[in-house]
């Protein structure tokens, strides 16, 4: 930000790919400026706002500590619930998180896999159903894992710890494997449509970092790891509801990202669209593309003349 330039609201939103013409957003585009393209993809979305986030952003010990505040200079490692299938090419990484567990459901599974853990030496967490914590024993080794972000859709092969250092990992997700497509809860599962939890996704490893910088004066947001970067930075922090976002105002973000397109229109529009005749609004989609949306931009009829 400019030195003397005046905050805006931002609103951090789905790739515009996935906005399909007529949406509200493409006709709010036609007549608001085109800026130089941000970061892509979901840290890359994060390092706009939080300055040194990037792939190596020990993502669990910051969620551990705004869950339960407890994170303290142990190293942690997530250990999150995932979907995984195989097919002729290897074992693909369909999802993580966001499977419509419950903490029941969590903890059962959770059960079948202590011992492994506890043979490892490794303290199994349930933080909430969708982020399970590892807890490591002081000084042990930690190679690099990938954020789910870089592994959702892939090869699993491609993206697992290598050499010797990652062999005992390798080993111990093929375990966690085997326990979870055995576990009865899973058909229970299929049966109800759903998902089976059949791995766990390692990433996000590491420390509790120093004090974290940004710009922003506050986030509205679902997204665990933003509200985390946000607490551990000293930003203020609210879930999104349709009364936060419409209570928006300059300097915070609105976390739209994880959103459909078709359900911004329909469920956030009528408290998005007050925000853009009072004040200035910066887009950034996640594909990132960036626009900046001020009030007086609705005099632009010319812009949409002819369309």
């Amino acid at each position: 930000m400019a030195v003397g330039a005046k905050p805006s609201l931002s609103l951090w939103l789905p790739a515009l790919t996935h906005v399909e013409p007529g949406h509200p957003l493409r006709e709010l585009l036609v007549r608001a400026d085109l800026l130089a393209e941000g970061a892509a993809g979901y840290l890359g979305g994060l390092g706009e706002h939080f300055q040194g986030v990037d792939a190596a952003l020990p993502a669990a010990a910051l969620t551990r500590e705004f869950l339960a505040g407890d994170a303290g200079d142990a190293t942690w490692l997530a250990a999150d619930p995932a979907w995984v299938q195989p097919d002729m090419n290897g074992v693909r990484l369909l999802a993580c998180g966001r499977l419509q567990l419950d903490m029941a459901e969590a903890q059962a599974l959770a059960a079948a896999l202590l011992p492994v853990f506890d043979e490892a030496g490794l303290r199994l967490d349930i933080s909430t159903p969708d982020r399970w914590h590892l807890k490591l024993p002081p000084d042990a080794p930690l190679p690099a894992f990938a954020a789910p972000e870089q592994a959702l859709g892939e090869d699993l092969s491609q993206h697992l710890p290598a050499g010797a250092e990652g062999r005992r990992w390798r080993v111990l997700l093929n375990e966690i494997q085997v326990l979870l497509h055995q576990h009865p809860l899973n058909a229970q599962r299929r049966a109800r449509g759903l998902a089976p939890v059949n791995s766990l996704w390692l990433w996000g490893g590491g420390r509790l970092p120093g004090p974290l910088h940004s710009d922003l004066q506050g986030v509205i947001s679902d997204d665990l790891l933003l509200r985390a970067l946000a607490g551990h930075a000293g930003v203020a922090q609210q879930a999104r509801t349709v009364e936060t976002v419409a209570a928006a105002s300059a300097g915070w973000l609105i976390d739209l990202q994880d959103l459909p397109a078709g359900e911004i229109a329909s469920r956030w529009w009528p408290a998005l669209q007050p925000l853009f005749d009072r004040q200035s609004v910066a887009l950034h989609f996640a594909s990132a593309e960036r626009w900046q949306r001020k009030p007086w931009h609705r005099w632009r009829i010319w812009r949409g003349a002819g369309r």
